[in-house]
């Protein structure tokens, strides 16, 4: 294992997070205080309870996770796209440093980057609701779990990416929607039968439900299925990466 190499672009993504830090960290907290301000104070005035929990309260959950899908995937689609914009991705590849490498670099940086801002998320949370967390731990692994498999999809997109403009299409078309229809704001239960079968099908469900669940104990759908689907999600993205490495995919040609 080249830990130097690791080290190294590891290094230079965390560099960038600290010279864009408005954009990085202090954006996304700002826009999620937002929500809590609209949706714990405006909506939260009319609709005081939710399975018992507070509704700001029970919002928490969601908003984070809606930050940590949407960074994740950002943050790593662009740290290997601007090596493949820039052609210097062709150095990286005839350098002594292995494809896990590599991933291990530019994953691990952007999962960093999206643990630290949900932790800073949760910080800011606890100013506008009372929250409590009963299961921290449970909460660190669904957090850290989250951060790295979405990290490993945003790494895929980044390298399917042939401009700019993709890189948003996916955070911006697709997982934005899927984490608000989610359950991100509701429980999937006050959803007519139908429906909620139907929501069944959203992978965020499973994210999110089983987050909510490290701070209040319930959920829609129980933690062990939720972390059964996360880990399926990460797994999939690891078997997606090898076969784009061991192709050349998008990299090579």
């Amino acid at each position: 294992m080249n830990v130097h190499a690791i080290r190294a672009i590891y290094g230079f993504e965390m560099a960038r997070t600290w010279r864009t830090l408005l954009q990085s960290i202090v954006a996304p907290v700002i826009s999620t205080a937002l929500y809590f301000i609209v949706f714990g104070s405006a909506i939260g005035s009319r609709m005081t309870e939710v399975d018992g929990v507070a509704y700001g309260a029970f919002i928490v959950p969601g908003l984070v996770m809606l930050s940590l899908l949407t960074q994740s995937i950002s943050n790593a689609a662009f740290g290997i796209y601007f090596p493949k914009f820039t052609g210097t991705i062709y150095e990286l590849l005839s350098a002594p440093i292995s494809a896990v490498e590599i991933v291990i670099g530019y994953v691990g940086a952007a999962a960093t980057k999206s643990v630290l801002l949900g932790l800073i998320i949760l910080a800011t949370a606890t100013l506008f609701v009372p929250l409590r967390i009963e299961h921290p731990l449970v909460m660190m692994l669904f957090l850290v779990l989250t951060s790295v498999t979405f990290s490993l999809f945003g790494f895929i997109i980044g390298i399917w990416a042939e401009g700019f403009e993709k890189l948003q299409i996916v955070p911006l078309l697709v997982v934005t929607p899927l984490t608000f229809l989610g359950g991100s704001f509701y429980s999937i239960s006050m959803l007519p039968p139908f429906w909620q079968k139907v929501t069944l099908f959203n992978p965020v469900v499973y994210l999110v439900s089983g987050f909510r669940w490290s701070f209040f104990g319930q959920s829609d759908v129980g933690v062990v299925v939720s972390l059964a689907m996360t880990l399926a999600i990460l797994v999939a993205c690891i078997l997606v990466i090898a076969w784009i490495f061991r192709s050349g995919w998008r990299i090579r040609n």
